[in-house]
């Protein structure tokens, strides 16, 4: 099969079925090319091989210096949402759409942008139906829920199944750190307790200056590459099972859109490092060891970076419900969900009264009883 060129603004994929040429879409359910309308069916060449290609990772200082291969980056027309900031392409016979990210109406534009080219994609694994249930079901469990919101979701329009987009690291560190081993020991003392001398064991920790080296390979460190979604919401999506990704192919996206990365290289990667430090001042107290640690300083060399751009599911639904925008995204492997926590005010008021009047026969009857 014919693939097409890796997006890079938000875009549908489109593959035209050889039976009737209709468009073929990826059925997440069966993992191949479907044609809904007179139902033919292809497979999606290597998804099914027991050994799939290694995804190769890029040099990380070679796209700092504009070093990278020309066929690794392209160029596209992209048009910005004034609300949330996605970058949405569309076909050229369209000049107004919605902004899947937060409905926002957007009139087509042109600007150009320059992109680095996904290396990998994490397949949909639930459909759209499947997504929906799991959006309803983590709806129906929220307390104080509008009834009205619940109701619009449920019949509305149909999620959209969106590639997200991510930046991956991979980096060799090696650290040196000073700091201090913490014993506990235990002082006894006497004190005077009613006029009595009473004695009690008082915590003390004997600290000892120490100093080492760790050392850890990081692989995949991963890093949200979008500003269209609240982060706080994709990151409680995880975790991703990056060890199914697949090398890219265009076949993946038919059916679904995929969005350019607005967080750049470097910027992703000071991100990355700032998940690394963490890792690795958990390793430096685990090195000390004893019962307590102190760090007083670290110093980390990194060394071969290397890192690629792939795209994760997402489903996502945006409604306008009474004015305002609610977002719900739910992650395309796990059906995982995520969004804007909405508050009905007519059910906390009916909550409040009646915990009010509880209160008040609760405390009737104990003045009867006393």
């Amino acid at each position: 099969m014919t693939t097409a060129p890796a997006p890079t603004g938000q875009t549908d994929q489109r593959f035209p079925c050889p039976n009737c040429g209709a468009d073929f879409r990826f059925d997440p359910a069966t993992g191949q090319m479907v044609c809904d309308f007179c139902g033919n069916t292809e497979k999606v060449e290597g998804l099914a091989e027991a050994h799939v290609p290694a995804i190769r990772e890029l040099d990380f200082r070679a796209a700092l210096e504009a070093r990278l291969p020309e066929a690794e980056t392209e160029e596209t027309r992209v048009s910005k949402c004034p609300n949330c900031g996605a970058e949405v392409e569309f076909d050229a016979n369209v000049h107004a759409s919605e902004c899947p990210f937060c409905a926002t109406p957007v009139v087509t534009g042109t600007g150009t942008n320059r992109h680095i080219k996904p290396k990998g994609v994490l397949p949909f694994a639930l459909d759209e139906s499947a997504a929906r249930g799991a959006m309803n079901a983590w709806l129906g469990a929220l307390w104080f829920a509008p009834n009205g919101l619940k109701e619009y979701a449920r019949k509305g329009r149909k999620m959209q199944g969106i590639y997200v987009p991510y930046w991956t690291f991979d980096a060799d560190t090696t650290s040196r750190y000073t700091g201090a081993r913490g014993r506990i020991y235990y002082e006894t003392r006497t004190v005077m307790r009613d006029g009595k001398p009473s004695t009690q064991q008082v915590q003390r920790i004997r600290w000892t200056p120490t100093s080492g080296r760790v050392a850890r390979f990081f692989d995949d460190v991963l890093v949200l590459a979008s500003r269209s979604l609240p982060k706080r919401y994709t990151d409680a999506l995880e975790p991703w099972d990056l060890s199914a990704l697949e090398p890219y192919r265009a076949d993946f996206l038919a059916g679904f859109r995929a969005e350019a990365y607005q967080v750049e290289l470097r910027a992703g990667f000071d991100e990355a490092r700032q998940k690394m430090d963490r890792i690795i001042e958990r390793d430096v107290k685990f090195d000390i060891g004893g019962d307590a640690q102190q760090v007083h300083g670290i110093d980390t060399n990194v060394s071969d970076v290397t890192f690629k751009h792939v795209l994760l599911p997402v489903w996502l639904a945006a409604y306008r419900f009474r004015g305002k925008t609610y977002r719900f995204v739910v992650n395309g492997r796990t059906g995982r969900v995520q969004g804007e926590r909405p508050w009905s005010v007519w059910k906390i008021a009916v909550a409040v009264v009646l915990a009010l009047i509880a209160a008040a026969l609760i405390g009737a009857v104990m003045a009867q009883g006393g």
